[in-house]
């Protein structure tokens, strides 16, 4: 198996990532991080026919799979490149990875992020001492303001996934997989954003086994690297933001395409949806909180977007799960209303003593409990003889949501399902 040769020059020397390369980043890193679980969840074997397992990458130190790069990275800095501190763009699992790096080497570091990134992941940064600079929607406003400021004070740059030292770092994930499993492993899917995560660990099994699948998994909203594998180049994409923020990257990077585009099997895109009911998946059969880009390998399986023969030995990998609560809060809503466990409705009632109480029998008869109600017959001032009513509703099925729907137009109650 021949090793990839990068297209990217470093100068004038072509760079090339091998599974040399990776073992010996883990024998660099390895009294940092964490060797993390490898888990079989047995109602996703059930459901799809394969037997499927996470590695919980989402339990490594800083929440994330990031700081095995990130840390790898710093130990093969120059003491001059460390003596000029390190400046980093993050959408919000490097930034923690590269500040523990740099506290632990005892470097300066300054790290950009996107203004939108969740609160949890900046406040967690910046408990590692760094500084947290804020700037644009996504990872690439944050890249953008990072190379401004160090053309300024020329601190060292450290590229989140474009990186030989990044790639060979995340490529362990992909030693520990094999090794877990004693080598009997068929297909890893793994969550791409910029894409030095899924370029290590395919990296690492090809020149392994070459046998063994590597999907790749964005989301529609922001599929960069899908198009750029479409494509055979590198091509932006940006539809929309993301409760995937962990992968919000418009353009991927040269020397992760080079990889990708000779190494992995597939690249696929989830929704938002179903992004949002893998998460949801994960807490309630796993008990594991995985943030959005942690949950797209899942959202592949549960969407059959990826179908696994019978059998086959399934590995999704958790990148991380540094989940904001009020962002999963609103993502655990998304999830319930898709599943049929939870509805918001407004209704139009005759403004007549017992018309509330008319509306709320309803619901309690066919076994819906009311979450949140609210009415104010003078807020709207749109029929003076009529009122409106919003409630959320916590349901078991669609089965006893259509029941309900059926109940209401029975007893002549206009209502408005959300």
């Amino acid at each position: 198996f021949r090793s990839i040769i990068l297209q990217e020059k470093r100068g004038n020397k072509m760079e090339r990532v091998t599974l040399e390369d990776v073992k010996e980043a883990r024998g660099t890193i390895e009294d940092v991080v964490l060797k993390t679980d490898l888990l079989e969840n047995v109602r996703l074997s059930e459901k799809t026919g394969a037997q499927v397992f996470y590695k919980c990458e989402n339990l490594q130190r800083t929440g994330s799979f990031k700081i095995r790069g990130a840390c790898n990275k710093i130990a093969h800095l120059t003491d001059e490149e460390k003596a000029c501190g390190v400046i980093a763009s993050s959408a919000g699992n490097h930034a923690q990875g590269v500040a523990l790096g740099a506290k632990n080497a005892g470097i300066k570091a300054t790290i950009c992020m996107p203004a939108n990134a969740p609160v949890s992941k900046v406040a967690a940064t910046k408990s590692y001492g760094a500084e947290v600079v804020l700037n644009g929607t996504v990872y690439d406003d944050a890249y953008a303001k990072a190379i401004e400021i160090q053309a300024q004070t020329g601190a060292t740059f450290l590229h989140p996934f474009d990186d030989k030292y990044v790639i060979a770092g995340q490529g362990t994930i992909g030693l520990e997989i094999y090794e877990q499993l004693n080598g009997d492993v068929d297909t890893v899917i793994v969550p791409i954003g910029g894409g030095g995560i899924i370029a290590g660990i395919a990296t690492a099994l090809k020149e392994m086994n070459p046998a063994i699948k590597v999907i790749g998994v964005q989301t529609c909203n922001i599929p960069s690297m899908k198009k750029s594998y479409e494509n055979g180049k590198i091509t932006s994409a940006f539809n929309d933001i993301t409760i995937a923020d962990g992968i919000a990257v418009k353009t991927p990077g040269s020397l992760t395409f080079d990889i990708i585009s000779k190494l992995v099997d597939d690249v696929i895109t989830v929704t938002e949806e179903e992004i949002a009911e893998a998460i949801l998946f994960m807490m309630e059969n796993q008990k594991l909180v995985s943030e959005g880009a942690g949950a797209v390998s899942t959202a592949a399986l549960l969407s059959e977007k990826y179908k696994p023969a019978a059998g086959e030995r399934v590995v999704c990998v958790v990148s991380g799960g540094n989940v904001d609560i009020n962002t999963l809060y609103r993502i655990m809503s998304v999830a319930l209303k898709r599943q049929g466990r939870r509805i918001s409705i407004v209704a139009e009632l005759p403004d007549v003593p017992g018309a509330l109480a008319t509306l709320v029998s309803i619901i309690a008869k066919n076994g819906g409990n009311v979450l949140t109600i609210n009415q104010d017959k003078l807020a709207t001032g749109k029929y003076i003889k009529k009122q409106t009513v919003e409630v959320t509703i916590e349901t078991v099925d669609f089965d006893q949501i259509n029941a309900m729907k059926s109940a209401f137009v029975e007893n002549g109650i206009k209502v408005e399902f959300l």
